[in-house]
């Protein structure tokens, strides 16, 4: 699972100057590899900004499961 995360970090540091260049952050809390869960916590602007669930679907999750076919879902808490 080591290699999973590290490989989500990486993954999720391609999208990390798009996220801050709004102003937001984001950081993984917990990943479930039985059924490929991602959990994220959404920071700065992103928190409670209406455009945040576009860009969890659309942008993050969707390079996840491209680049991390192990995850199967991203969900923001």
């Amino acid at each position: 699972m080591t290699d999973t995360l590290e490989r989500i970090e990486q993954t999720l540091d391609t999208l990390r100057p798009y996220i801050s260049s709004h102003r937001g952050q984001v950081e993984v809390v917990d990943f479930d590899e039985s059924d490929g869960v991602l959990l994220l916590r959404l920071g700065g602007t992103c928190s409670g900004c209406s455009a945040s669930s576009i860009t969890l679907r659309q942008g993050i999750e969707a390079r996840l499961r491209q680049m991390v076919p192990e995850v199967r879902q991203v969900e923001a808490i």
